[in-house]
């Protein structure tokens, strides 16, 4: 990056800014876990505000359904790479950064690794899977954990795991949240999103990374900000100063059985297995290849219905919702014989088209 300040002249401008402050975000190397809703703005304007290395990690492909909230992408990008496609269009926002892609699933095979080669970490996920992994890894390396989450009209921002004078540190994720049950958290597929508040929470997610890395203003550690964007009232919650969770190694990523999608359409022609829709009753009612149907947030319901020996398929729109139906069943019948879509009825229509 050029020491020719000209282009962030505006914020150096700011009260207790100056050129020290951009040195800092210069030097700074951020990860960006996620380039979807909330990674998209968030990547924008850490981007243009000059932090010199920026990592973008994303495994996912876009799709139409995406682009009412990922501002990076056009319908010319369906079924490319986010995180290439992200670096892409960023990099030509400013040439004076470093752009980093990490075309990979984050696991716990390697998320130490790679939170290992930045100073900060910001969490656009849109899994519970992954955000704890991301919050367990951030512990346990002493990265502070930039959180954000969007559901319909509702948003959150924190800080996790700042380090504190005395050497301890702020609550993380953990402390608010031990588990959750995924199946009973809908995601934006089931629920939906208003557009806007991706921007919104990402672009805070950007600002804390900002106040962080320059020291200036009060970072939203140990608190979390709730929004409601039908009424733009926010409210902050206090939840301590000091983490009263002990983190001491990773919970290995659960290896879900898969089926291919040229497997499943062999599977359906000899009819050897059973096909199980977890979408919701819209999504349903819009379009489905067949099979029984029950809803991911209904499942526990239907435990008793698994516990014999039929290989069963469940699919969803993308597979992450049948995934984690697959999950459901390991834990109660562990030899059950069940699997999940590989990319779901994207993957399925994809294949199709073709």
């Amino acid at each position: 990056m050029s020491e020719d300040f000209t282009r962030y002249s505006c914020q150096i401008a700011l009260p207790g800014f100056s050129e020290s402050a951009q040195r800092l975000l210069q030097q700074a190397r951020v990860l960006i876990v996620g380039a979807g809703g909330l990674g998209c703005p968030a990547g924008q304007y850490l981007t243009a505000s000059g932090v010199g290395t920026l990592g973008i990690a994303d495994f996912d492909t876009i799709s139409i359904s995406n682009l009412h909230r990922q501002v990076l992408y056009t319908p010319h990008d369906v079924g490319l790479s986010k995180a290439a496609v992200a670096c892409e269009r960023l990099q030509k926002q400013n040439s004076g950064i470093k752009l980093i892609p990490h075309q990979v699933k984050i696991t716990s095979d390697n998320v130490m690794e790679l939170l290992q080669q930045y100073d900060l970490i910001v969490d656009g996920t849109d899994n519970f899977e992954t955000r704890y992994l991301l919050n367990d890894a951030a512990a346990l390396t002493g990265k502070p954990l930039v959180y954000g989450a969007i559901y319909q009209f509702e948003g959150q921002v924190a800080v996790w795991n700042v380090k504190n004078a005395d050497g301890s540190f702020s609550p993380n994720y953990r402390d608010l949240f031990p588990e959750v049950d995924a199946t009973q958290v809908p995601n934006c597929a089931e629920g939906g999103v208003i557009p806007t508040l991706a921007g919104i929470i990402g672009c805070m997610q950007a600002n804390e990374v900002i106040k962080y890395i320059t020291k200036t203003g009060e970072p939203l550690a140990g608190k979390i900000l709730m929004l409601d964007a039908q009424t733009l009232q926010s409210r902050i919650i206090k939840i301590g100063s000091t983490s009263k969770v002990a983190i001491d190694h990773l919970k290995q990523t659960e290896v879900v059985p898969i089926i291919t999608v040229a497997d499943l359409k062999n599977g359906l022609a000899e009819n050897s297995f059973e096909l199980i829709d977890v979408r919701t009753h819209r999504e349903r009612d819009e379009y489905d290849i067949g099979g029984k149907h029950i809803p991911l947030i209904e499942l526990e319901d239907h435990l008793d219905y698994f516990a014999d020996d039929r290989k069963i398929i469940f699919y969803c729109a993308t597979g992450k919702r049948s995934a984690d139906a697959v999950k459901v069943i390991k834990q109660k019948y562990p030899e059950a014989k069940v699997f999940s879509l590989e990319g779901g009825l994207k993957g399925f229509l994809s294949e199709h088209d073709l």
